[in-house]
C-alpha cells in the first residue's frame, strides 16, 4: 500500500498547506465566497456565491466580475477591511438579496523582512456563512432575543426608578416627600374636595389628622400636604405606629441617651421627632398608640421639646404633626382607649379621606394610572379593561380601596392570557379573592320611568342635560370657570350664557 501523504517539513511549506486547506473548507461549507484585490475591485467568485447575483441584478459571473465591491453588494464593508487591515468575523448584512451572516477576512502579502509574518493588505476574501439566518440561527437569534429584552425590561426598571416618585432619593440620602397632590388620582367630586382642603391645610403649621379607611390614600395625601407647605425642603419622617412594638415606641420616638437601657448604641440615636425637626413628622395608625406613651406625646406637642430616653435634658424640636388612622377615634376616646386632650390637639385640621366606593367615577382614572405603575415595574404593557369590565369594578364594595383595586388588577393582569380583560375574566378573580356576593352592573336602562322620562320635549332634556354637565364640570375643576370651559370644550363666554339663561 502507498504511504499516506507527510505534513510538509518546513514551516513555510506547513502554513501554506494550513491556508490552501482554510480557503478550500470555507470554499466547499460556505453558501459563497468573492475576492476583491488592493482596490476593491471583485477577481473572482466561486460557484456557490451564483445564486445571489440575480437579485443583486446579473445574470452572470462574468457581468459581476471586475465591479467595485461597494457598486454591486449594498452595505458591504469590504471597504473598511481593506483600509482597517482588520477583520470582521462574524456580522450581519442586509441587502436586496437578502440577510446573511458574513465573514470578512484581509488577504495580506508575504512580507520580505528577516522574520517574515504578514506584509501590506492586497485584498480581503468575503465569505457568506449563512443565508436565511432566521431559519438556520433560530437558536442563537432566540438567545439573543431574549438577552435583548432582558436589556429592554432592565432599561425600562432603570427609566421607572428616575421618573416614578417611588423612588425617588435625596442624594444626601435623607427623607423626602414621594408624591404631590398630582399623584392622588380623580376628578371626581370628593376627590377635589378632599384635595382642595389639603391643599388648605399645606399652607397652615397645625396638625393635621387625616381619617379615613385603610387602602384611600392617607399616606399619599401627608406626603402631598408636606411637599406643597412651606416646610418642603426639610424632611419628611414616616412612623408607622402599628408596625413598632410598645416597648421601642418611646425610642422610636424620643431618641434615647448612651447607654441608656441593656443593649443601647453607645453613642445615644435621635428619635423621629428630633430627625424631622425642620419638616414635618408623619405619625401613621396614630389610633394604635398605647395609652402610656399618649400622655408624652401631647406633652412634645404642648411644649414643641422632648425628653430622651434616659436622658434628663430637654431637647427643643420644631417639626409639623400630620397624623392618620383608620380607627374611628371619638369611639376611642369615649371607651377610654385614646386620650381626649391628645384627641382635640391631634384634630385641629381633620380631613377624611373618602373610600373608593364614594369615587366610583375615579376608577377608570385610577386603573390607568396603576396598569401604567405594573407595567413600569413588570416590564410588560399594562392591562385593558372593556367598559364591562370597569362597570364591575365600579359596582364593588371596595373594603380594602385602591390598595384592594391595585391587588385585583394585579391578578387579573398575571392570571390572564390576554392584554385585554373582560367582565368574565373579571368576576372570576373576585369570587376567588373571596367576594361572594359579586355586585353586577346594572344595565337595564329601559323602565318605565326612563321611558317616560324621554317623552318629553327634546329642548327641555338636552337643557337639562346641560345643566348636569356644567355641574359635574365646574365640581371636577373646583369651580374654576375657565379650566371648566376647557373641559367642556367651550368658550368662556358660552359657559357664562349657558350658567345665567333660564333653560
Amino acid at each position: 500500500m502507498p504511504a499516506p501523504p507527510a505534513l510538509p517539513l518546513d514551516a513555510e511549506g506547513i502554513l501554506a498547506l494550513a491556508a490552501r486547506s482554510m480557503f478550500h473548507l470555507f470554499s466547499s461549507i460556505s453558501q459563497g465566497m468573492f475576492l476583491v484585490d488592493s482596490s476593491g475591485r471583485i477577481v473572482w467568485v466561486n460557484e456557490g456565491y451564483r445564486r445571489f447575483l440575480p437579485a443583486l441584478g446579473f445574470s452572470s459571473i462574468d457581468e459581476f466580475m471586475g465591479h467595485m465591491v461597494e457598486d454591486v453588494i449594498p452595505n458591504t464593508q469590504m471597504r473598511r477591511v481593506l483600509e482597517t487591515g482588520e477583520p470582521i468575523l462574524v456580522d450581519l448584512l442586509t441587502n436586496k438579496a437578502g440577510t446573511f451572516v458574513v465573514s470578512r477576512i484581509p488577504l495580506r502579502a508575504e512580507s520580505d523582512g528577516p522574520e517574515g509574518g504578514a506584509g501590506d493588505v492586497i485584498g480581503a476574501i468575503g465569505i457568506v456563512l449563512f443565508d436565511q439566518p432566521e431559519t438556520t440561527l433560530q437558536p442563537l437569534i432566540s438567545k439573543f432575543a431574549l438577552l435583548q429584552r432582558d436589556l429592554d425590561d432592565a432599561r425600562r426598571e432603570l427609566a421607572s426608578q428616575r421618573n416614578n416618585p417611588l423612588y425617588q432619593h435625596a442624594p444626601d440620602g435623607q427623607r423626602r416627600s414621594k408624591y404631590t397632590f398630582a399623584s392622588f388620582i380623580g376628578s371626581s367630586p370628593a376627590a377635589v374636595e378632599v384635595k382642595r382642603h389639603a391643599r388648605r391645610a399645606a399652607q397652615s403649621t397645625s396638625p393635621v389628622l387625616l381619617l379615613g379607611e385603610t387602602g384611600t390614600g392617607k399616606e399619599l395625601l401627608a406626603h402631598a400636604i408636606h411637599a406643597s407647605s412651606a416646610r418642603a425642603k426639610g424632611m419628611f419622617v414616616s412612623v408607622n405606629i402599628a408596625a413598632v412594638p410598645d416597648t421601642l415606641l418611646e425610642a422610636e420616638f424620643f431618641g434615647f441617651a448612651p447607654g441608656a437601657f441593656t443593649g443601647a448604641d453607645r453613642r445615644g440615636r435621635e428619635g423621629k421627632f428630633k430627625l424631622a425637626d425642620g419638616g414635618s413628622l408623619f405619625l401613621d395608625e396614630i389610633g394604635d398608640m398605647p395609652l402610656g406613651l399618649q400622655a408624652k406625646l401631647l406633652r412634645a406637642l404642648q411644649e414643641g421639646e422632648i425628653e430622651p430616653l434616659g436622658s434628663n435634658k430637654l431637647v427643643p424640636f420644631d417639626a409639623r404633626v400630620i397624623a392618620a388612622t383608620s380607627r374611628d377615634l371619638p369611639e376611642l376616646v369615649r371607651r377610654g382607649l385614646f386620650r381626649e386632650d391628645l384627641y382635640y390637639r391631634l384634630n385641629v385640621l381633620p380631613l377624611r379621606v373618602p373610600p373608593l366606593r364614594e369615587r366610583r367615577s375615579d376608577i377608570p382614572a385610577l386603573v390607568e394610572a396603576l396598569g401604567e405603575d405594573m407595567a413600569l415595574r413588570s416590564g410588560e404593557a399594562p392591562p385593558e379593561l372593556t367598559p364591562d369590565a370597569l362597570a364591575l369594578l365600579a359596582g364593588q364594595h371596595w373594603r380594602g380601596n385602591i390598595r384592594e383595586l391595585r391587588n385585583v388588577l394585579e391578578q387579573v393582569t398575571m392570571r390572564s392570557d390576554s392584554q385585554r380583560i373582560d367582565a368574565v375574566q373579571l368576576e372570576r378573580i373576585l369570587r376567588e379573592a373571596g367576594l361572594e356576593q359579586i355586585e353586577l352592573p346594572d344595565l337595564s336602562h329601559a323602565n318605565g320611568d326612563e321611558e317616560a322620562a324621554l317623552l318629553r320635549p327634546l329642548a327641555q332634556q338636552v337643557a337639562e342635560l346641560e345643566r348636569k354637565a356644567i355641574a359635574a364640570a365646574m365640581a371636577s375643576t373646583g369651580g374654576n370657570k375657565l379650566a371648566t370651559s376647557r373641559l367642556l370644550g367651550i368658550s368662556r363666554a358660552t359657559l357664562y350664557e349657558r350658567m345665567t339663561t333660564p333653560r
